[in-house]
This record gives C-alpha cells, sequence and structure tokens, in this order.
C-alpha cells in the first residue's frame, strides 16, 4: 500500500487525554472509524485537533506525535467516524489504522454541577466522614445502572483493592481542587 501520509509533527499537550483509536477506514473519501474509550465521545466531538501517537502493536505509518484538523466527527450507528485535514482518500485513512488519539482536557466540554468526568476522579484520595483514608482512585467502573469506584489502599504491607459505588447515597462530596472525595463508607465494609 503507497499513500502519500504527510502529517503535521506536533508536541504532545501536556494536559493531553487518550480518548481513543483509529479502528479503520470508513468509505472511500478518507472517513475513518474510531473507537473511543467512553460511552459519551464529547471530548471527541468538541475539540477540533486531535494528537494521534502510533500504536504500540504493528506496523507504524508515522512516529512520534502529530496533529490531525478535523473537519467532522459524528456519530454513526454506534460508532463514532471522523475526516480530517489532508486524509482524502481510503488508503490514507487506512494508514492511520491503530492510531492513538489525544485530546487536551482544556477542550472538552463543561460539565454540570455535581457531574464529573471519570479521568479527573483517577488519583483522588478518598476519606470518609470521620476523616479515615480509604484509598486513592484507581480506576472506575461501569456496573451498568451505576459507576464504581475502584480504590487501592495498602494493608499489612500489601496492595489491596476496595470498590465504592459512585452514587449520591455514599458520595457527600468531591472536591476537585483539594484532590479528596469524602464517602459515607467505613473500611470494612
Amino acid at each position: 500500500m503507497a499513500t502519500n501520509l504527510t502529517l503535521e509533527p506536533a508536541e504532545l499537550p501536556t494536559d493531553a487525554v487518550e480518548v481513543g483509536r483509529i479502528a479503520d477506514a470508513w468509505g472511500v473519501k478518507g472517513w475513518f472509524k474510531v473507537l473511543s474509550h467512553s460511552s459519551s465521545p464529547e471530548a471527541l466531538f468538541s475539540s477540533k485537533r486531535w494528537y494521534l501517537q502510533p500504536s504500540e502493536r504493528g506496523a507504524k505509518t508515522f512516529a512520534g506525535t502529530v496533529l490531525l484538523s478535523i473537519r467532522q466527527a459524528k456519530d454513526h450507528s454506534d460508532t463514532v467516524v471522523a475526516w480530517a485535514q489532508g486524509i482524502d482518500d481510503r488508503d490514507a485513512a487506512e494508514a492511520l489504522r491503530g492510531a492513538r488519539i489525544f485530546v487536551p482536557r482544556s477542550s472538552f466540554p463543561s460539565t454540570t454541577e455535581g457531574e464529573y468526568y471519570w479521568i479527573d476522579l483517577i488519583g483522588l484520595a478518598v476519606v470518609n466522614r470521620e476523616g479515615v483514608a480509604l484509598g486513592q482512585v484507581q480506576e472506575l467502573m461501569s456496573t451498568g445502572p451505576q459507576t464504581v469506584l475502584v480504590l487501592t489502599y495498602e494493608q499489612d504491607g500489601k496492595a489491596q483493592e476496595r470498590m465504592i459505588p459512585f452514587v449520591s447515597a455514599f458520595i457527600d462530596n468531591v472536591d476537585l481542587a483539594e484532590k479528596r472525595i469524602t464517602v459515607d463508607w467505613q473500611p470494612d465494609y
């Protein structure tokens, strides 16, 4: 496959967040399918500048970080499709297959009161009402009806995990500035 893929080298922004991957070409005019890391891919739609890095595995058609100026990104049948400047045919779109997509956190849409991006919660300390440290948010997990905070902590020198439902019944306060979540939860739950 020979393609004239010319991508603009760029530096990854310090607040860059990986939001998805390019899956494959879509159609013949340079559109491509995107596998979003989120069930609500607003960050993909709000940012017109995507930063790409090559996949860790497989053939690499570019190196380092490159900037992709997005002409259009939209939902299409349970997936996201996008079209970028300079990607004008199927071969060029296929050359991006597997690329990791990053967007600056600063370009994410604003959240409403009581709404948080998962990326903003990861790393926060979790304490209960009595001030007892319960752990640090390692990841979040969707269980269907609710989201669960997965905390890591150490007990007797061993790494442990604790899960707390991220629902108003247990979450008293999220303080992003203080990097702390206060919960109604006990260590022995």
